[in-house]
């Protein structure tokens, strides 16, 4: 493949220079026009919308183009795993530190029915 857009990519597609909608992209396959390409993308509305442009590889990559006259620039989104240093640990309210209580007690709610019953 020869763009930095690839299938499973978000991108934010602008419409006269502003954010009109984000998408994931599908598939990226050569068109019968040579140096050209189709991409396939889902819009991310609801209801879902798919799509496929015929652009070329710059295009594809955030080159400003038009379509019937309209500005058009697609943005790849980058990936928001890449922002993270190190990866999410689960928030624990153990403390391996402290004793468990020695005498532990069953808080009933109102309206509830009570401990289970083994």
């Amino acid at each position: 493949m020869d763009t930095r857009v690839q299938p499973g990519d978000v991108i934010l597609v602008h419409v006269e220079e502003k954010p009109a909608f984000f998408a994931r992209v599908e598939e990226i396959l050569p068109d019968v026009k040579v140096g050209w390409r189709r991409i396939r993308f889902t819009v991310l509305t609801v209801p879902l919308q798919e799509m496929t442009w015929i652009l070329e590889p710059s295009q594809i990559d955030g080159e400003p183009f038009t379509m019937g006259g309209t500005p058009i620039r697609i943005e790849r989104l980058p990936d928001p795993a890449a922002f993270r240093d190190e990866p999410e640990e689960p928030v624990s309210e153990e403390r391996p530190d402290e004793p468990p209580p020695a005498d532990p007690k069953v808080i009933a709610f109102p309206g509830g029915k009570g401990p289970a019953k083994r």
